[in-house]
């Protein structure tokens, strides 16, 4: 319904006009291309999730992050 009303519009328009909703188009088309579609827009939740385990899959196991003591509540005050 809306091509149909924009295809209407443009019918109407001048030369100059014309030109410069041509103008336009390669403007939201430049900026579309240099957009890339990220995965985090286009995933679902569910990928989202998989994706994030294999990616913490990937991460060192031989040494902890932080030291025993940091995980200690009572440090946390310290």
């Amino acid at each position: 319904m809306l091509k149909t009303k924009l295809k209407q519009d443009i019918e109407q328009l001048n030369e100059a006009q014309l030109q410069q909703v041509a103008a336009l188009v390669a403007t939201l088309r430049k900026q579309s291309a240099q957009q890339p579609n990220r995965f985090w827009q286009r995933a679902t939740p569910a990928e989202r999730a998989a994706y994030f385990r294999e990616w913490v899959k990937t991460l060192p196991r031989s040494s902890r992050s932080l030291p025993d003591e940091a995980f200690d509540r009572g440090n946390i005050y310290d």
